[in-house]
């Protein structure tokens, strides 16, 4: 398993150091020690500008996923997440959370976008929040830290419970290209996360 972090961000050693542990524990719960996996964190102004880029939405975002094969998850290159640090740490303050807890959540629903995990339709947000659900409930994880944000949708609905907005998490991509505009060759332009 290979997990490369890099930080963009001012503040982002001691994140780093937790988010590459996070992720190793991450792939081997999903029976993923053959992956690799690239993380960058950034600043709001840096997430922002990718999100116009591939989205086309002028705004920050929380995490952005760039998977590498098609289907997503096929190869043991995954592709890159791309985490705001800053998004991290205002919606934990708001919200009363840890931003470790935070960025373990941003992490996991990347890392599950990168498997080919989506919540575009009823059930498939459903089959993912259930894997969701798994890696909280894994041995060794965060998984008091991943429910802590779990946000619980109405009876029969299936939402993003990982965010305010089942809008703020997205994977663009675009053939050619990954957040840092070397690896990715994926088919799945414009899908959101």
């Amino acid at each position: 398993m290979i997990v490369r972090l890099t930080s963009e961000h001012p503040d982002g050693a001691r994140a780093a150091r937790r988010l590459r542990a996070r992720a190793a524990a991450f792939l081997a719960a999903l029976g993923r020690e053959d992956a690799e996996l690239s993380i960058l964190l950034v600043t709001d102004r840096r997430i922002r500008t990718l999100n116009r880029e591939w989205r086309q939405k002028d705004q920050a975002t929380d995490v952005l996923s760039f998977p590498i094969s098609e289907p997503p998850g096929a190869g043991a290159l995954l592709g890159d997440v791309v985490i705001s640090l800053d998004t991290a740490a205002r919606r934990a303050r708001s919200d009363g959370r840890r931003v470790g807890a935070e960025l373990d959540r941003y992490l996991a629903h990347g890392i599950l976008h990168l498997l080919g995990y989506d919540h575009e339709r009823p059930a498939d947000a459903r089959a993912m929040a259930e894997k969701e659900a798994e890696l909280a409930r894994a041995e060794g994880l965060v998984g008091a830290a991943l429910r802590e944000g779990r946000r619980e949708g109405r009876a029969g609905e299936a939402k993003d419970r990982w965010t305010r907005s089942p809008t703020s998490i997205s994977t663009p991509s675009r053939s050619g290209s990954t957040a840092r505009g070397s690896r990715a060759k994926t088919s799945r332009a414009g899908s959101r996360t």
